[in-house]
């Protein structure tokens, strides 16, 4: 016996394994809780994760990877030690560094999000002021 299938079934089916299909790294993006902050030592960092499909915050990540640099102002080797920091929230990740001096910071992070395949990995600029 052949089981029929109604067009609007399969077509469901179809759109759900195409959204699986599709589902990957490029659908989660970093971005500064704070874009801008005052020069220092001992800055904290909270950069939030989010999956771009649903707008959501993505807690339980483990961050595994993290550089702060100073690349956008064409200092890529002026790297500032980065220490984590408990979660601030869900999807809010938080780093201890320095940021020495008034620029612009670039904030590398890698992620490993649960059921995710692939690692995370996003650019985060933040800016420094007197």
């Amino acid at each position: 016996m052949i089981a029929k299938f109604s067009t609007a079934a399969l077509a469901a089916t179809l759109a759900l394994a195409a959204s699986s299909a599709f589902a990957g790294a490029a659908d989660y993006s970093f971005e500064p809780v704070t874009p801008e902050m005052k020069k220092g030592d001992d800055v904290t960092l909270a950069i939030r994760l989010t999956n771009k499909q649903t707008g959501k915050p993505v807690p339980d990540a483990v961050i595994f990877k993290t550089r702060v640099d100073m690349a956008p102002d064409g200092m890529a080797e002026m790297e500032s030690p980065v220490t984590p920091l408990p979660p601030q929230g869900p999807g809010v990740y938080a780093f201890k560094t320095d940021l020495p001096m008034a620029g612009r910071y670039q904030v590398t992070l890698s992620a490993k999000v649960q059921g995710e395949p692939e690692n995370v990995t996003g650019k985060v600029i933040v800016k420094a002021t007197k």
